[in-house]
This record gives C-alpha cells, structure tokens and sequence, in this order.
C-alpha cells in the first residue's frame, strides 16, 4: 500500500469542518479525531478497492546486445489478466548505470488488454547490465491510496566497446593496399612472398625486374611481392590491477581494448590469424579461431564483460597461455601498463622468455601530455611534477623492455590504438613478420 500526496490535501480540508464545529459547540479535539479517523477510513478503502498489480502479466523485449553510448530502446508489454482496468504507474529497476529515466511511467490498461511501456536507456559502462523486477503502483477510485507490487520479470543487455578507434582503420587499410600492390599508386608490394608479374613503368624498382620473363615477353617484367600472410598474431590484455587505473575518461582496459581491436581488424584484413587473451592470474577472456568477418563481433562479445581485478598478473602463466594459442607466434603483442620499475619486475623477468621466440611488441597507455602552465599555482606545480616523475619512470621500464628484446610502445589512449596499427604495418613492410 501506498498513499498520494490527495491524502494530506484531504487531511488539510479537516479544518474547515472542524472550525464549523467548534463554533457549534462542538469540543475541537474530538472533531479533528473524527476527521482523521475518515481520512484513514477512507485511505484504507481507497487500497482494498485498487485492482492488484499482481494481475498484470509481463513480457520483455530488450536487444541482446549494444554499442556503450548509443540510445537502446527497450520494453515491457503488460498485459491485464483481471477483471477491472488498472490505471497506476511503472518503473523499471535497471541498474543505475543503464541510464534509464528516474521518472515513473503512467498506464491504463483496461481488462484483457495489453499495453508496450517503452524504456530508453543510455548505459554509461560496458558489461551485462541487467534488471531483474519491474514495480508497479495501482492507483484507487478516489486518488487516496493504492497498492504497490513488485513483479519479477528478469532481464539482460550487453553492452559492448564502442570500438571508436574504428575511425582510423580506413587509412590503415589504404597503406596495407599499398603494401599488397593492390592500388593504382605504383608502389612497390613489399614482403618475401612472390605474387606476380607485370609490365615494367617509369618509377618501378628496378632491382625487382624478372630478367627471363623480360627475354620471354619481349619487354620488361618485373616481380611483385607481397606481405606474408597466415601469420599468427597474439594479443594479450592485461587485466591485473594497473589495468584499473583511470586515464582520460576512462580506465586503461578500455583503451588497451580499443588498440587490440584496430590490431585486430587491421590484421585480419591481412590475412592473418589473430588470437585474443585477457588475463591477470586465471583467463578473463579468449578468443581464438576466429577468423573473417566473424573475428569482431567474437571479439567484442568476449570483452565486453570483463573488469579489470585488484590482483598482479602473473606473467609466467600469461606467457604460458600463450604457447597454448598457438607454438609459433610471428608476433605478440603486450598491452598492460608497466609504469613503475619496482612493480615491473615480475613483468621483465618473464619477459625474456618470450623474445626469445618471436617478437614481442609491449604496448602501454599513458596520460595525455601536460602543458606547462607559465604561473603555475600550487596544485598545478605538484601535478607537473607527479606527471614528469611517472615519465621518467616509464621511460625507465621501456629502456629495461627494450633490453629485453622486445619494442616498446607509449601513447595516450587516443593515440595507441594507431600507434600499434602503424608498428604492426611497419613490421609487415619489413617482412619481418
């Protein structure tokens, strides 16, 4: 049971009457007591008359899936299994994050009808997001009181990465084209695959020109190559504890996840086999087998629920997980966060054993550069100094990483995700892939 703010105004009316009485000879405390007794009467009538919210039967349409900040648009169809029209209010109990309206949403749905409810939600965090009853209130014939009922009716959404570095894979692919030869710009195909051969033009590479195809043809041939494809590319996320830390205006996870999937993308494209690890001490997450048009949506699926813990990686197991994805890795790719020499030490000792057997690329989101203020306040003047100390020391783990064997990539978050794209190119260009 509930009551409306019509049972104060209604209580408050007692006073016209009561003053009547009083005039009348009537004792004043006795009015008012009678006056309240008919106001509760009338309330708990009011409840026993309201049709019960438990007659209304629910069934939910929500999508299985979205993007993290579009609009979704979910809803609840009611329908009335009494014998009266019920008139009242719903409110769906999404979690906060959901971004669901505060506001509760008026119905009338006479017997044996139904009625959709439209609930637009806006989630504000990846992940399941879920609501598990809605609440009703049943308003009675005279607006007093009513009755309250939470129906159970389980839901489920999830939300997925925004994949907003999506943006820069136009380009990418532009240049991986230009790498296959594919385009009509005359750039020379490079790698260590033969693919081709075609007429010499002004401006070719001469080094790469087939001499008998040339006395065969009768003019000038020359050998196009192109990048090696069915390579293995493994990319882990680290999903320990410096994975939580915020930067920008979101955690580092996110940004890890953004980069892997611009890798991914890119190298798929590629013709290359990518495998996806997230890890900190058990798997959080793994895909692998998954190639074609299949490959992102198995990806995004796969992080979408995942957190970062409060815990350390271990990086022994990680690197074991690796040698389990596949036995012979053209290239792995680190994201994690290794900002601090002391509490990279488990991280460096590990990774040793990894160059040892391919080429390892640690990729790392840093916080977006700080401009020096010309009159600094004192706050600003800390923050500077914090900001240039964890420079240096992430300049300090990269050295020791680059001693390690492997290649070392820094960037805030907008910037990693095309950073490791252009590296992944650059190496492919090589033919060191």
């Amino acid at each position: 049971m509930y009551v409306t703010g019509r049972l104060p105004l209604f209580v408050g009316l007692g006073v016209v009457p009561v003053v009547l009485l009083s005039i009348a000879g009537v004792d004043a405390w006795l009015a008012m007591l009678a006056w309240a007794l008919l106001s509760l009467a009338l309330a708990l009538g009011d409840a026993a008359a309201t049709p019960d919210p438990r007659q209304l039967d629910v069934v939910r349409d929500i999508p299985r899936r979205s993007l993290l900040g579009q609009q979704v648009e979910t809803g609840v169809t009611l329908r009335n299994a009494g014998a009266r029209t019920i008139r009242g209010r719903v409110r769906d109990a999404w979690q906060p994050t959901a971004g669901a309206p505060l506001e509760r949403i008026a119905v009338e749905i006479p017997p044996g009808e139904s009625r959709r409810v439209r609930v637009p939600l806006l989630p504000r965090r990846r992940g399941e997001l879920r609501t598990d009853f809605l609440v009703v209130r049943s308003a009675g014939p005279l607006g007093l009181a009513g009755r309250q009922r939470r129906l159970d009716a389980p839901g489920a959404l999830r939300i997925l990465p925004p994949f907003t570095s999506r943006r820069h894979l136009p380009s990418r692919l532009a240049r991986l084209r230009e790498l296959d030869g594919n385009t009509s710009v005359q750039v020379r195909g490079q790698g260590t695959e033969f693919d081709s051969l075609r007429e010499y033009v002004r401006g070719d590479d001469v080094r790469s020109i087939d001499w008998r195809a040339t006395a065969r043809a009768g003019t000038t041939m020359l050998r196009t190559w192109r990048p090696e494809r069915d390579r293995h590319v493994v990319i882990i996320i680290d999903t320990g504890r410096t994975a939580a830390a915020r930067v920008g205006d979101g955690v580092r996870m996110d940004a890890a996840m953004e980069a892997a999937l611009l890798l991914s993308a890119l190298a798929s494209r590629a013709g290359d086999h990518v495998h996806l690890l997230m890890f900190d001490r058990l798997v959080r997450a793994r895909v692998t087998g998954v190639d074609g048009p299949g490959l992102l949506p198995a990806l995004v699926d796969a992080m979408a629920p995942v957190d970062p813990q409060l815990i350390d990686t271990d990086w022994d197991a990680a690197i074991a997980q690796v040698r389990r994805l596949t036995s012979r890795p053209s290239l792995v790719v680190l994201l994690t966060a290794q900002d601090a020499p002391e509490a990279a030490r488990g991280f460096l000792g590990s990774l040793p054993a990894l160059t040892a057997r391919t080429r390892v690329v640690v990729a790392s989101v840093t916080d977006d550069p700080v401009h020096p203020d010309l009159r600094p306040d004192a706050d600003e003047l800390y923050r500077q100094a914090a900001h240039a100390r964890a420079a240096r020391d992430a300049e300090r783990v990269a050295a020791a990483v680059r001693r390690a064997g492997a290649e070392s990539i820094a960037a805030s978050p907008d910037d990693l995700p095309p950073a490791v794209a252009d590296r992944y190119l650059a190496l492919k260009a090589a033919g060191r892939l």
